[in-house]
């Protein structure tokens, strides 16, 4: 995480609260949460420290990564092709094969399908007929409450030019969605909440006379 990233900010007074019933699960599983600090915020992310006394353990610090959630849609086309992107991420240093995707981070209380839209035409330049709620899954529990919400999108059209961010470089990749499974079956998409994406969607595909039950 870079320290001097001017959207960043650390809190100076090193601000602490305690959300009351803020964990009631944990309460259940013998984590006590003492108290919150939040020690970084960017525009996307908050960085958190939780002091927490865990029955049997005794007192710890637990860090994780507060993030708004997520959407994640599996873009079809009338012809029976998923439309994928190839994204240059910096991180890993890798072109990955992935789908469109975008945070709630800055959209205020649009609802999660207008979201979803929003990212269908900036990255890839597409409208759609309609959108279906398929799942939602943890990012990554471990790390982050990030949560993510799948749709998939149907009669995919590439109507006009895709605008991505700034600092996004995507390339389009339609495949059949047979090969777009195989792909994600395989590893050879990288990113693993797009890979659980895609494949989250095969019963819907399915269902929808795009694959047939052995596919």
């Amino acid at each position: 995480m870079k320290r001097n990233d001017p959207n960043m900010n650390e809190d100076p007074n090193n601000s602490q609260s305690t959300p009351a019933h803020d964990k009631p699960t944990g309460a259940d599983a013998g984590w006590r949460l003492r108290q919150t600090r939040r020690r970084v915020e960017t525009a996307i992310l908050k960085w958190r420290d939780d002091d927490v006394t865990v029955r049997g353990q005794g007192d710890m610090v637990y860090s994780y990564i507060e993030k708004a959630p997520g959407v994640l849609i599996v873009p079809i086309t009338r012809e029976g092709q998923m439309v994928l992107i190839r994204q240059y991420r910096y991180p890993v240093d890798q072109w990955c094969l992935e789908i469109p995707a975008g945070g709630t981070h800055d959209t205020g209380d649009a609802p999660l399908e207008e979201v979803a839209l929003k990212e269908l035409s900036e990255e890839l330049g597409a409208t759609c007929a309609t959108l279906e709620p398929v799942a939602t899954f943890y990012a990554e529990p471990s790390m982050t409450d990030e949560k993510c919400h799948v749709y998939l999108a149907h009669g995919v059209e590439l109507r006009h030019e895709a605008h991505p961010e700034g600092s996004e470089r995507i390339e389009k990749v339609v495949v059949p969605i047979e090969e777009a499974l195989r792909l994600a079956q395989e590893g050879e998409m990288k990113s693993g909440p797009c890979t659980l994406a895609v494949l989250l969607c095969r019963k819907a595909l399915v269902r929808h006379g795009f694959l047939t039950g052995g596919s």
